[in-house]
């Protein structure tokens, strides 16, 4: 006696807290006492009408003895609607409901209901007397219902199922009769795959049962999967005869075996040997994430759940309304009010309001002392909550009132001529209103009984865990809306979840590792989607997300980091002057500026000696002068460019250096006419009337006509080179057309190639102020330089590219000046005995004796 006073009130504790709507958390009382668990038992609920108001103490029941909590809920919920319904003069004026309840436990092996005695079950062979009933109510077994319907059909009674929905009892030639309440789980596949979506997982396994609720089911699972991208990694279907399923045991056991999945999917009928098969695997160490309806959140005779797992187990039961009566029905029942007892402390489930917050020290739920778990008793009142056949059977109580009342509202005068008799309805018609018929329970909840109309049902989700030896936990963690958008159908509580289940440390269900961002993934073949492997994006492609398909091409102006993951802008790069190189470039090019002007000092300064004198004068000017050119003309690729100075750099480049190129001929030319010239006067007019210098002339204007063809069809532009540099945009100036750009440098090249030629076949002849020599070394030093240029320039990007065309430009005009000029200017300022008239007299002299 102690022990049930002390189970009585260890059930009005309080333990966790949620953050739901309606949240509820209940104690599951794994009882071993009786080896009975959950296991079911079928019943029989008639109701028939009586004049008057029907006390509770009328009420009777036929029990097995072996009944079992989970039958006494069902019992309770059906006295709870009939208390309601007679004590509501606005439903069934002066008209009470009375119930027969008939109820056994069935043995395992016996769904066909065969071993059951009919004249026992059959409730209308009566005799004269004898009330008839209006209607029978039937749950939770459908199997049971589908044996026994002709029975009732031929006693011309109606039955009403109030079990979980089963496809086989919607053929309504088969069983015209019957008529079940639960609606068709339409949404349930979706809300399924809405929390596999949520948590991540894409490789799951299924498990139904073969037949055709089974099969529909996995149906309308695929189609939500494909939607989804989730991959089924083995179905397993159990056959629903016990000898095949046996038979096939094996091969089911080594499909879940080999299958890495960790999430299955549980769904079909619990009667059959789904749950045998169930029970060995859990027997030998099979543990998944199991993912089920309420129809499988069982207690097994050993005392623990039938969907066991480490990890927990999550179940799906459709969504209800709390019934505020029931509580206070179940405080205040009394067993001395009914033919049988039964015993408080093994009501199927209990449930609290989790209102108190967990102590600091409680962050998980698996952390929590022992001592903190029971300092939370006693805070909140008992509440009970009802599973979905003690609803459908609340409902069906209901339901049946309203159509006697719609039936009395067409028959007026009905009950007032059968005062005092037995009241006799047309049960079929009844049922025929019934099938329609549409009301507002107690609990606020719309109850439509037309199965004809599609509804989107609404799903409490549940996390199911062991606690104790003797206990279980049963968490609300979230809910599914099917009405809602699709957005918004599925709703988790994050706090529950991190708090009550450890999720987060296991493993996720998947095929292959996420690809992270930065890869893409790859399909392999001959495998399912959710198999793949990752592979990096191109380049300038990112992914920044997790699991992309496709790589996202960055914008032309920006490039992808490193890891591929981020599209950064890219820098505009221009060889500038606040640059270390363009400031040293450009430093070069003005002291180079620098040494040719002291260098054109010099010679003007001093042009009446023989040195300056001696390889004419003026054609020196003209190289210095044109040297001071090609020297500036190197600070216009500094800088960021313009239309302007891109027109100008080309131009300045190719006439300076024409020039330039064009003098060293004609000074090459004036030595070989002076020395090779062997009989005197003749050919002398040459050098008298100055052919030389006419070879500038011919030679600029030459090239003065292929940039004006240049300029004129295709001139240079500013461009940005986007790909030259990765992650950088290059200015540079674009050449316009390389076909022009490649005669002006190519012509420019032959006339530097043609002074070295010339240069180098006088480079012996006998003179001391003879610059043959000097020639050919500086056109030497400028084809060397041109011609590693080419390669040099092609191999480089970006304004490294410019700084290698301004280097060869200062290094080809530096070769020029320093070779050329600088022995001149080291004898002029230096060596001035050598710059005399004396000296050169005498070594004319020493010139015409050798000749």
């Amino acid at each position: 006696m102690f022990s049930l006073i002390f189970i009585f009130w260890f059930l009005k504790i309080s333990y966790i807290f949620c953050h739901l709507s309606n949240p509820r958390c209940f104690w599951r009382i794994k009882d071993t006492k009786d080896k009975l668990g959950d296991k079911e038992t079928y019943c029989f609920f008639s109701i028939s009408a009586k004049h008057g108001y029907i006390r509770n103490d009328y009420f009777s029941w036929n029990l097995d003895k072996h009944v079992t909590p989970k039958t006494n809920h069902l019992i309770f919920s059906v006295y709870l609607a009939l208390e309601e319904i007679n004590k509501n003069s606005h439903i069934l004026p002066n008209i009470s409901l009375v119930v027969n309840i008939e109820c056994v436990l069935l043995k395992y092996g016996e769904k066909t209901g065969l071993g059951l005695k009919h004249e026992e079950f059959i409730p209308n062979y009566y005799c004269a007397n004898e009330r008839r009933y209006l209607i029978v109510l039937t749950a939770p077994i459908w199997a049971v219902s589908t044996k026994l319907g002709p029975f009732l059909f031929m006693s011309r009674i109606p039955e009403l199922y109030c079990g979980h929905f089963h496809l086989p009892l919607s053929d309504n030639e088969q069983f015209p009769h019957l008529y079940q309440i639960s609606p068709k789980d339409t949404s349930l596949p979706l809300a399924m795959v809405s929390l596999v979506v949520h948590f991540r997982w894409n490789w799951i396994g299924v498990i139904i049962t073969n037949d055709n609720h089974g099969i529909q089911f996995l149906s309308e699972l695929r189609g939500e999967t494909q939607k989804q991208i989730v991959c089924l990694s083995v179905v397993i279907i159990i056959q629903t005869d016990d000898i095949t399923a046996y038979k096939e045991y094996h091969m089911n056991y080594n499909k879940i075996v080999m299958s890495s999945a960790k999430v299955v999917i549980v769904y079909g009928d619990h009667n059959s040997p789904i749950k045998f098969v169930l029970f060995l695997w859990k027997s030998q160490g099979i543990f998944r994430i199991w993912v089920s309806v309420s129809q499988f959140d069982m207690i097994t005779p050993l005392g623990d759940f039938m969907l066991y797992s480490a990890s927990g187990t999550l179940i799906f039961s459709h969504q209800q309304s709390e019934l505020s009566g029931f509580e206070k029905f179940i405080k205040t029942v009394k067993p001395s009010n009914y033919s049988s007892e039964f015993s408080f402390a093994k009501l199927w489930w209990t449930y609290f309001r989790c209102s108190s917050l967990p102590p600091s020290n409680c962050k998980k739920l698996k952390n929590c002392p022992t001592k903190t778990v029971f300092r939370w008793l006693f805070m909140t009142p008992l509440g009970m909550a009802m599973s979905d056949t003690c609803y459908n059977l609340y409902n069906a109580i209901y339901a049946v009132a309203h159509s006697l009342h719609e039936m009395l509202l067409q028959q007026v005068d009905t009950w007032s001529e059968n005062a005092g008799k037995e009241l006799e309805f047309d049960s079929w018609k009844m049922f025929s209103i019934l099938k329609t018929m549409q009301f507002v329970n107690p609990a606020g909840d719309l109850v439509n009984m037309n199965q004809n109309l599609k509804q989107e049902r609404e799903y409490d989700i549940f996390y199911i865990m062991d606690f104790q030896k003797d206990y279980g936990l049963k968490m609300k963690i979230g809910k599914f809306s099917g009405h809602l958008p699709s957005h918004q159908q599925l709703y988790m509580s994050k706090e529950m979840i991190e708090w009550a289940t450890d999720m987060d440390q296991i493993l996720p269900s998947i095929c292959s590792m996420p690809c992270r961002p930065g890869l893409r993934k790859s399909p392999q073949e001959g495998k399912d989607i959710c198999c793949f492997v990752c592979n990096p994006c191109p380049e300038n492609e990112i992914s920044n997300m997790t699991n992309m398909d496709q790589c996202v091409k960055c914008p032309e102006d920006q490039y992808a980091n490193e890891d591929h993951t981020l599209c950064l802008q890219k820098i505009v790069a221009i060889l500038d002057y606040r640059d270390p190189l363009g400031k040293a470039l450009a430093g070069f090019a003005l002291c180079f500026c620098v040494i040719t002007s002291g260098v054109l000092c010099i010679f003007l300064k001093h042009r009446e000696t023989p040195i300056v004198k001696a390889n004419n004068q003026t054609l020196s000017y003209v190289l210095l002068i044109s040297l001071i050119f090609c020297f500036i003309c190197s600070l216009l690729y500094i800088g960021h460019p313009t239309i302007v100075i891109c027109v100008l750099q080309q131009s300045t480049f190719a006439i300076s250096f024409t020039v330039a190129a064009s003098t060293i001929l004609a000074k090459t030319i004036t030595v070989v006419l002076a020395f090779k010239v062997t009989v005197p006067g003749r050919m002398r007019w040459l050098l008298v009337a100055g052919a030389p210098k006419y070879i500038i002339l011919i030679c600029t204007m030459i090239q003065l006509i292929l940039c004006g063809v240049w300029l004129g069809t295709s001139p240079p532009f500013v461009d940005a080179d986007l790909h030259m540099v990765h992650g950088h945009i290059i200015i540079v100036c674009n050449k316009g057309s390389v076909i022009a750009f490649y005669f002006v440098l190519g012509y420019m090249g032959s006339i530097a190639l043609a002074s070295f030629t010339v240069a180098f076949l006088a480079r012996n002849l006998p003179d001391t102020f003879n610059e043959a020599k000097l020639l050919t070394f500086s056109m030497l030093v400028f084809c060397s330089v041109w011609v590693t240029f080419i390669p040099v320039y092609y191999s480089t990007k970006g304004k490294t590219m410019v700084a290698v065309e301004v280097f060869c430009i200062l290094a080809s005009s530096a070769g020029l000046l320093l070779c050329i000029f600088a022995p001149k200017c080291y004898n002029i300022l230096l060596r001035p005995g050598k710059n005399s008239s004396h000296m050169f007299k005498k070594l004319h002299a020493k010139t015409e004796n050798i000749i």
